[in-house]
């Protein structure tokens, strides 16, 4: 790490280019839109509201299926591309009817990912937590988001 210490920086240089930052685009014309795409397929769509219901659950998951509108898909020329969000997450009482509406929508590759654990506190017993994330694997979890107390 010796080479660190010789390291010379422009600093009026590197000043004067991180204020252009939030006024250029780094992503130029043409790949905005593909950067946009993958962007949206690392984005795991979430309700952890305590009153979810069946269609709470079974519209996320259409949104997830097809988070892109069609006309924007066709005019992008990106059907083939089959774009869909990362994942879904909800409680582990959800999961089975997540992973059953994906398959309605013909989407049951995203993975259910369940927040486990006593999730927002984390503040449950070890056996308590264990028995949650056994529920919601064998629910059909396939990510599972954990709190960890301190």
């Amino acid at each position: 790490l010796a080479w660190i210490k010789e390291v010379r920086v422009n600093l009026p240089a590197v000043k004067r280019r991180a204020e252009t930052l939030g006024t250029r685009r780094t992503v130029k014309q043409q790949w905005q839109a593909a950067w946009l795409l993958k962007a949206v397929t690392c984005i795991d769509l979430t309700t952890l509201s305590g009153d979810d219901t069946p269609s709470n659950t079974s519209r996320l998951t259409l949104k997830a299926a097809r988070p892109i509108r069609e006309d924007l898909i066709k005019a992008m020329d990106a059907e083939e591309l089959k774009i869909t969000c990362g994942a879904v997450c909800v409680y582990p009482s959800r999961v089975k009817e997540t992973v059953q509406f994906l398959q309605k929508y013909g989407a049951s590759q995203i993975p259910v990912a369940a927040v486990a654990t006593g999730f927002p506190s984390g503040q449950y017993s070890l056996n308590t937590r264990l028995q949650e994330i056994r529920m919601a694997v064998e629910a059909g979890a396939r990510e599972i988001d954990i709190v960890i107390n301190r």
